[in-house]
């Protein structure tokens, strides 16, 4: 596998695992049936596109991207003080939308520092990145 498409491959783990992990620390602070519903099945279609780029590592003998600590502290403790004092549908939702935004910036840097990443991981990064325009869309209606 080439230097590149790992790059773009663990990109987008580590994209899909800090959403899942956001949506996991968020769940708990939701109230509205609906919005917990939505947030639910994007963390389902995180999982699968992480799951895929996991394979495509594995099968290229890469390396696999994995967490820290810090940073997943970093992460929680950031939204447990976004949502100290406001835990309304709206600003969950608005915190969501953040989040997906800032996925989409992270993966077009990622692809465009990585144009000869080849057809699969470029695919893979863009049907992520339909995901989270997508989810932007459906979490709009919670604002």
């Amino acid at each position: 596998m080439k230097s590149q498409e790992a790059a773009v491959y663990r990109e987008i783990q580590k994209n899909t695992d800090m959403a899942m992990k956001a949506i996991d620390t968020i769940a708990a602070k939701v109230y509205d049936d609906d919005l917990a519903l939505q947030i639910s099945r994007q963390s389902l279609e995180y999982a699968e596109i992480y799951n895929e780029a996991s394979r495509q590592l594995i099968d290229g003998k890469a390396e696999l991207y994995r967490s820290n600590a810090l940073s997943d502290a970093m992460q929680k403790t950031e939204i447990h003080y976004h949502t100290m004092l406001n835990t309304s549908t709206g600003h969950l939702a608005e915190m969501m939308i953040r989040e997906n935004n800032n996925g989409i910036l992270e993966l077009e840097k990622v692809l465009r520092h990585n144009e000869n990443a080849g057809e699969r991981p470029v695919s893979l990064a863009q049907q992520l990145i339909r995901l989270e325009e997508k989810n932007i869309k459906n979490l709009k209606q919670y604002l």
